[in-house]
């Protein structure tokens, strides 16, 4: 299973971002419209909604009720899961965490690291290189090209 970040989400809602809008909504086609399974870590549909209804992001900031029915065509895809807490998961945030002696907010990355190993999540589709520091995560930038 694979698990897309919040990047990947804004980049694929929000056309302001012409040079990686159309190839991030490519990538997540193949998943809406098919039965592959994938996932969204519940703090990445929080923070996909905080930015792209921020109104110092975007001069015209999305609509909170767009931004919650774009989450829930995600959710209604087939292959679709999302990603919380549950019985183990600590355990899981304690390994990740700690070897990495995050700080501050970097607790939020770790969260979801942890959260992608806890339900055996093969890859984590991000573009933000501080995933790096946990290394047990494999993590891809798919709107790179090789």
């Amino acid at each position: 299973m694979v698990a897309v970040d919040t990047n990947i989400l804004v980049y694929a809602h929000r056309e302001e971002y012409k040079e990686i809008h159309d190839d991030a909504v490519a990538l997540l086609r193949p998943f809406v419209e098919g039965r592959e399974q994938w996932a969204i870590p519940y703090p990445c549909a929080h923070e996909f909604i905080s930015v792209v209804t921020h109104p110092r992001v975007f001069e015209k900031p999305t609509p909170v009720d767009e931004a919650l029915d774009v989450l829930a065509d995600f959710a209604n895809s087939a292959g679709f899961h999302w990603l919380s807490e549950g019985p183990g998961y600590f355990e899981v945030l304690r390994k990740v965490a700690a070897p990495a002696k995050v700080q501050g907010g970097r607790i939020h990355d770790a969260r979801i690291a942890a959260l992608c190993l806890h339900h055996g999540v093969r890859e984590l589709w991000t573009a933000d290189r501080d995933f790096s520091m946990f290394p047990q995560l494999k993590t891809r930038n798919p709107l790179v090209k090789k």
